[in-house]
């Protein structure tokens, strides 16, 4: 098969390599339909990361049909169209039985373009498959579908659920690339008395302003009249640099909270010396892709039309390396989710 292979910082190939193989009894494999690129590919093949081998496949989000599954697999068969969670989980350990995927103890986590060979390829083989797929409902196309992956599981259980967003709130989310627009929509389910956003990206913000954003402004007078008044109750940053991450801590009011989504690739400075007396709550994490089955089917129709706007290219498979270069321009250019497919 072919595939967008890791070679080190700073390189990357699409590349015949050896096809996937069932290799423990709880593996699927599957044929990818759709695919993408996020800030954690393109951070890995910028920068290197030390547990990521040259020769790993990149990618861990995607949709596409069983071909293959171990003994073990019996949630899904061969001929199911699935969402390939960017998460595996093995689903019996202490830390999956509270819903925390993302640190399971029993070898699973962030594995696929990681620590396994990923899914930016023809076809990818996937751990824990009972836990770490989930069948397509027929309605959704397969493009809006690889949003499950790691985009709304991510905007859902680090951004909304985690801070707290509540009917009445009034949310800022700083970052207007696809999981924080994804936050916009998701939060807008908790009737917020108002919702804000701020990007660097006036296409973006124009987007968010289509999503139901109250405000969609450039960092400034928005960000002011936060920090001067009131504050927002829930601050959801969204854009992983130590700038929108400082925007956050002005914006929140007192008492209030910061929910960091962002993958942030550089050290970011905590003024606790200006923080401590707000009583401010922070939250961080890695996502853990438990809440895809709630999302499934929380999710209207109306919602999934709104989302299918995060979605600004399509590309063939065999153009992964195309889709690094606009994810690495994205936020001069507007660009929010590039989805590959197979030709």
């Amino acid at each position: 098969m072919h595939a967008f292979v890791y070679h080190g910082p700073g390189q990357g190939l699409w590349e015949s390599v050896d096809d996937p193989a069932i290799e423990q009894p709880t593996d699927a494999l599957v044929r990818v339909e759709a695919t993408t690129v996020c800030t954690g590919d393109l951070l890995t093949l910028r920068e290197g990361a030390a547990d990521v081998k040259p020769g790993t496949v990149l990618g861990h989000e995607a949709v596409g049909e069983i071909v293959e599954v171990g003994p073990e697999v019996h949630a899904v068969a061969p001929g199911d169209e699935v969402i390939v969670s960017s998460i595996s989980a093995c689903g019996h350990c202490v830390r999956c039985n509270e819903g925390a995927y993302g640190q399971c103890a029993y070898g699973g986590g962030w594995l696929l373009g990681h620590e396994v060979n990923g899914t930016q390829a023809e076809f990818v083989r996937v751990p824990f498959a009972d836990h770490s797929t989930h069948k397509l409902p027929y309605t959704l196309d397969r493009s809006t579908a690889v949003l499950f992956s790691e985009v709304l599981p991510a905007a859902f259980e680090l951004g909304v659920r985690n801070g707290e967003v509540g009917p009445g709130a009034v949310v800022a989310v700083i970052g207007a690339g696809p999981v924080g627009l994804a936050a916009l929509v998701i939060a807008g389910m908790y009737t917020p008395a108002r919702a804000v956003v701020v990007d660097l990206s006036p296409r973006r913000l124009d987007i968010a302003a289509g999503l139901g954003a109250d405000a969609a402004e450039l960092p400034g007078k928005l960000i002011a009249e936060l920090a001067e008044g009131p504050g927002a109750d829930v601050v959801i940053e969204a854009a992983g640099s130590p700038d929108s991450f400082n925007l956050c801590t002005r914006a929140v009011r007192s008492g209030g909270h910061i929910a960091n989504i962002g993958m942030h690739g550089a050290s970011v400075t905590l003024h606790l010396e200006e923080l401590w007396r707000k009583n401010v709550t922070i939250s961080i994490g890695q996502v853990d892709t438990s809440s895809t089955h709630w999302l499934l089917k929380a999710l209207a129709p109306k919602h999934l039309d709104s989302l299918s706007r995060l979605i600004t290219r399509r590309l063939d498979l065999a153009e992964a390396g195309r889709a690094y270069e606009i994810l690495s321009t994205a936020v001069e250019d507007g660009a929010l989710k590039t989805v590959l497919l197979p030709a």
